[in-house]
């Protein structure tokens, strides 16, 4: 059962100049700051980068969230500040789920292509998040996520 949009992501050349705005701009609030470095294999197939390495911050407002990612590597290209609506833009959205495994089959067969299934928990090291990206259609990035643990500060409560 799919619950909601967890979260929307974005990319940026300066995180804490995107943390700020969000917070002064909106409410929102630091719920987890966490990155990656190079040489993680299992982030990299579930993004679907090569040698990537980033810093990420996790914030919330109410029932949302927002994800905002500076990837150190591969670096990214920036956008026009002023590109039309019909331009590309946001990373991609994320929905919550309740069963990964059983949203993951049935999203591929309504078209949906993914980087990897889900890794397992094991995979994760007893991890408290199962998540994978796909893509619909149109190609737009979408984030399956199963949060294992409803103490955790991502934890969806609808």
């Amino acid at each position: 059962m799919i619950r909601g949009i967890h979260h929307v992501a974005l990319a940026t050349s300066d995180l804490d100049r995107l943390v700020k705005f969000y917070q002064e701009g909106f409410g929102f609030e630091v719920v987890a700051t966490m990155g990656w470095e190079v040489g993680s294999e299992r982030i990299d197939t579930i993004v679907g980068l090569k040698d990537s390495s980033c810093r990420q911050v996790m914030m919330k407002a109410g029932n949302t969230h927002i994800e905002i990612f500076q990837y150190k590597t591969p670096e990214g290209k920036p956008v026009d500040p002023k590109r039309p609506p019909s331009d590309h833009g946001y990373t991609h959205f994320c929905v919550d789920v309740t069963d990964i495994d059983y949203e993951y089959e049935r999203m591929k067969t309504l078209g949906m292509t993914f980087n990897c299934p889900p890794p397992t928990r094991e995979e994760l090291g007893n991890g408290a998040i199962r998540a994978t990206y796909g893509r619909d259609p149109e190609g737009n990035l979408i984030e399956l996520q199963e949060i294992l643990d409803p103490n955790h500060a991502f934890y969806l409560n609808v």
